[in-house]
C-alpha cells in the first residue's frame, strides 16, 4: 500500500489542469498550443505555466515551428512523461480497487 501513495505524490497530476494536458497529450501523437487552450477552456498564461512545469519535468517536449509568420508551439509527451503518468493512474486504480475491496469485505 505504501508504493500506492509514493505513486500518487507525484506532483505533476496533482492538479486537474496537467492531469487534463497529460491525458490529451498520451492519447493524441502531439497537440499544437491553441488546440490545448481550446478544449481545455485557459488563458494563454495559465496554460504556458502548466506545460512549462510539465516540460521542466521531462514528462512533455515542445517543438516551435513557424507558419508563415506565425510561431506555432507543438507538444508531444515523452517516454518518461507517458511512463510517470501510466504509473500515476495504475496507483489511482489499485487505490481504488483495493477500498472496494475492503468495503465490500466489511459489507457496509
Amino acid at each position: 500500500m505504501k508504493d500506492i501513495f509514493n505513486n500518487l505524490k507525484n506532483k505533476a497530476f496533482d492538479n486537474q489542469v496537467r492531469l487534463s494536458l497529460m491525458s490529451m497529450l498520451v492519447v493524441n501523437e502531439s497537440v499544437d498550443f491553441s488546440t490545448l487552450k481550446e478544449m481545455l477552456e485557459l488563458s494563454d498564461g495559465n496554460l504556458s505555466s502548466h506545460l512549462s512545469f510539465l516540460e521542466t519535468e521531462n514528462y512533455i517536449s515542445v517543438n516551435k515551428q513557424f507558419v508563415g509568420k506565425r510561431p506555432k508551439s507543438i507538444y508531444t509527451a515523452t517516454e518518461i512523461g507517458k511512463k510517470a503518468f501510466s504509473d500515476y493512474l495504475n496507483a489511482l486504480d489499485t487505490l481504488v480497487n483495493s477500498n472496494f475491496l475492503f468495503l465490500r469485505s466489511i459489507k457496509i
